[in-house]
């Protein structure tokens, strides 16, 4: 199957769906942090080349609850809803989006399902909203303990989004199990 990984640098989810035998691809703005099959571009300009499914990742600074009401009405909230909206409208038969809960869930629809870490084998919380298109919502494969909101409170720093920002690797293997073995083509 042919995935594409939208606005992901950090090659997680990539890496899981290639370890299951599928060709997946990230594309994102800055360079992949595991290498493997990764395009530096604007996602949008990927849409079109024949993918099976798209799990995509656009930036939550303007959409996320968090920072949205620092944003209220400005361009550059305007401009991630519809970045958001182009990539919920993309020419792909299977599609998910993940982003905290936000302005999108009460601008244009509410998520399909709303996962934490905590499910997937990861002792911490951090409300994560998908939205999705033909796929399923996910199972959660390993319900843990030790619920610590170790997003919330990340420290100050230049990497501090970045930390924030990258999928658990347990969220990731539920991905490519879940939506990779369902949808062999």
């Amino acid at each position: 199957m042919k995935v594409l990984i939208g606005c992901e640098f950090s090659g997680i989810v990539r890496s899981a769906f290639a370890a299951k035998g599928h060709q997946a691809c990230s594309v994102d703005l800055l360079p992949t942090e595991i290498p493997g099959n990764h395009v530096i571009a604007d996602v949008r300009d990927m849409l079109n080349l024949g993918w099976d499914m798209m799990i995509a990742f656009p930036p939550c600074t303007y959409l996320a609850r968090s920072g949205a009401q620092w944003h209220w009405g400005s361009e550059l909230q305007e401009k991630a809803i519809w970045f958001f909206i182009e990539l919920m409208n993309a020419p792909i038969p299977r599609i998910a989006i993940e982003n905290p809960v936000g302005i999108i869930n009460s601008l244009i629809d509410k998520p399909t399902q709303i996962i934490e870490p905590w499910m997937f084998g990861h002792g911490e919380t951090k409300k994560t909203c998908l939205w999705l298109d033909g796929l399923p919502p996910l199972i959660p494969t390993e319900i843990v303990e030790g619920r610590a909101a170790r997003v919330h409170h990340e420290g100050p720093g230049k990497s501090r989004w970045k930390n924030r920002s990258r999928t658990l690797p347990g969220i990731a293997a539920a991905m490519a199990d879940q939506w990779g073995v369902t949808y062999e083509s």
